[in-house]
């Protein structure tokens, strides 16, 4: 019979065989995931790519300037309004108040105009992106249809949106740009956070939102949550990347169009690469 220090021995070698087939699976299993990652970084990071290549085509120009003019003109009409209400109604009412202002009180009345306008410069300011984000919402659907025809010609083309539901997205992205903007504005002051902040909400809204967009043109609305939740991961990672596009300074005017080509782009991937590994199956 075997004696205990041989048995003990044996023991140690056992564990030592399956300590190693642990680590050689744990190993297998990092790699893995490690060059998943990999490819998903690289995915995202070339629909990206061919999402900015697209930016600058003539058909994509051509929605751009007409969402731009369509905001301008936006903009000074609502400019134009609070401006006649302020010297309508607002500066009337002081002077009714206060009847026997010194002659002095007309530059302090200039003053104040001034004082408005600049206020009322930055609001616009601020307003430009939401604006572009719900004018260029109108224009998403056309964008990803061209991207559909002409970079992907063997695979279906999806099913533009009711105009109610668009309608209803473009009002989504404006309130999200609003909310991840104002959100950014209130942490501005708070060093370390701000930065943040700004990237990691406006990621997820936008990212989440535009995503969903790209997949309601192929799937029913529970088909897309569901495909969105299984590639939660991937889609924030693109959405940090639209986060940054929104943080360029007049490049953001084209944040709409970029996304929704950007989606597009990363819904068609993800959606292949699903078809490739089922028809592996």
């Amino acid at each position: 019979m075997p004696s205990f220090g041989s048995l003990s021995l044996i023991n140690k070698i056992i564990c030592f065989i399956k300590l190693s087939a642990y680590v050689k699976y744990f190993s297998i299993y990092s790699c893995f995931h490690f060059f998943s990652l990999i490819y998903l970084v690289a995915m995202i990071f070339t629909a990206a790519y061919r999402a900015l290549q697209r930016l600058l085509t003539p058909q994509y120009r051509t929605m751009i300037l007409k969402a731009l003019g369509i905001t301008v003109f936006v903009l000074i009409i609502l400019w134009l309004c609070v401006h006649q209400l302020f010297v309508s109604y607002f500066w009337p009412w002081i002077a009714y108040f206060f009847p026997s202002l010194p002659s002095w009180a007309g530059w302090l009345g200039l003053g104040m105009l001034i004082i408005f306008n600049l206020g009322l410069a930055l609001l616009m300011a601020f307003l430009i992106a939401p604006i572009t984000a719900m004018i260029g919402g109108f224009f998403i659907d056309s964008a990803a249809e061209i991207i559909e025809k002409e970079d992907y010609p063997n695979e279906p083309i999806g099913h533009s949106l009711l105009f109610g539901r668009s309608l209803i997205l473009s009002f989504k992205f404006v309130i999200l740009s609003l909310f991840g903007n104002g959100i950014a504005l209130l942490l501005f002051f708070v060093p370390g956070i701000n930065l943040i902040a700004f990237y990691v909400i406006n990621g997820y809204l936008l990212g989440r939102e535009y995503f969903v967009f790209a997949a309601y043109r192929f799937r029913s609305e529970q088909e897309a949550h569901a495909f969105l939740h299984t590639h939660y991961t991937t889609v924030f990672g693109a959405g940090l990347l639209i986060a940054l596009f929104v943080s360029i300074p007049i490049l953001n005017l084209a944040t709409p169009l970029f996304a929704a080509a950007f989606m597009t782009h990363l819904h068609k991937m993800l959606s292949l690469k699903i078809t490739v590994c089922i028809t592996q199956k």
